[in-house]
């Protein structure tokens, strides 16, 4: 008999190991872009947090799979496609999606933010001092036209300098170029993009090249520190996996933690996972620490491109206040 419950008990082991996921899902799909804004997920899958996280809440084995896009429209693409379940994006990504889904099985919101950092538009034209000197012909490369926040930001600095119904201006400029692609052309001057609106680390390589400088600052349109990059995610997939989300939602925690508490870390993780080449540790650890981020889950000044979207007719719904966009994870913080 005891040999029997025995082999009973083998055959019945991964019936047992299955149960923990009978509700939930057993695998999970991540994905950034490129740049430093991307850093909390590299910092999640060097340090296995959501495995930690997921294996406190019984729910061990959880396999991740971390992918990097090109560019905002590829990252959204995946979303409404299935191919992933958690994704770094900007805020009018986010309010474009939810925009569309809100009441209904496949509503978008965010879980949280991933950080708060600036963002700078450079130029290789001398001639160009602010955004009214661009010209016909110029290129201006954002990872998205009219999604990005890039792109956002670019509206509401032409209406804040040609007046609200100019808020377009500067759109027949812009194309879509990833953050690494853009600066290449930037500094070798090699085709016809003469400015980009980019991020960390590209636009400081950038701006530390012969006959490149700075056109505008996005926290000098936005009124100061804003949040840069959101989890998006589904409300139906965290309705159906409660204790995933509750386990990518505090690896996305101490992930902040770990990149505030040791910047040079941080640095390492980033050039080793990225192939960085161009910066060594001190100087993309001095990028990490830079006063004007915020690595913090928290959202910070969300709704200020979500009312300009809704002003110009981009966005349909305008939501009550920011907590409508976001998951009971982060409305429980004191965002904005």
């Amino acid at each position: 008999m005891r040999r029997r419950e025995f082999c009973l008990g083998m055959v019945a082991m991964p019936a047992l190991a299955r149960s923990a996921f009978a509700d939930e899902v057993s695998a999970i799909t991540l994905i950034s872009q490129h740049g430093l804004p991307y850093l909390p997920l590299m910092m999640m899958e060097e340090h296995r947090l959501v495995e930690k996280h997921a294996g406190g809440l019984g729910l061990s084995g959880l396999k991740t799979d971390y992918r990097r896009l090109g560019g905002t429209q590829s990252l959204v693409d995946a979303l409404i496609g299935g191919q992933m379940h958690f994704g770094i994006t900007g805020v009018p990504g986010l309010a474009t999606l939810w925009d569309k889904t809100a009441g209904t099985p496949n509503e978008v919101r965010a879980l949280c933010a991933a950080q708060a950092m600036p963002f700078i538009l450079t130029c290789n034209r001398p001639e160009v001092k602010s955004i009214r000197d661009f010209r016909e012909g110029d290129k201006i490369a954002v990872p998205g036209i009219k999604n990005s926040n890039q792109a956002i930001c670019l509206q509401m600095a032409a209406a804040k300098e040609w007046g609200q119904a100019q808020y377009a201006r500067l759109d027949p400029l812009t194309i879509t170029l990833p953050h690494p692609d853009a600066a290449i052309a930037i500094i070798a001057r090699s085709t016809e993009v003469t400015g980009h609106y980019g991020v960390a680390p590209f636009q400081n390589y950038e701006l530390a090249a012969p006959g490149v400088h700075a056109v505008l600052k996005s926290y000098d349109t936005l009124g100061g520190q804003t949040t840069n990059g959101v989890v998006l995610m589904s409300k139906k997939f965290r309705d159906s996996n409660p204790k995933v989300t509750s386990a990518v939602y505090a690896a996305l925690v101490e992930a902040s933690e770990i990149i505030n508490r040791d910047p040079r870390h941080s640095a390492e993780i980033y050039i080793r996972m990225t192939g960085e080449k161009r910066s060594g540790i001190d100087e993309v650890a001095k990028m990490i620490s830079d006063p004007d981020n915020a690595w913090s889950t928290t959202p910070q000044n969300a709704m200020r491109y979500v009312e300009f979207m809704h002003k110009v007719g981009t966005l349909k719904k305008l939501p009550g206040d920011w907590k409508e966009l976001f998951m009971p994870e982060a409305q429980a913080l004191a965002g904005s």
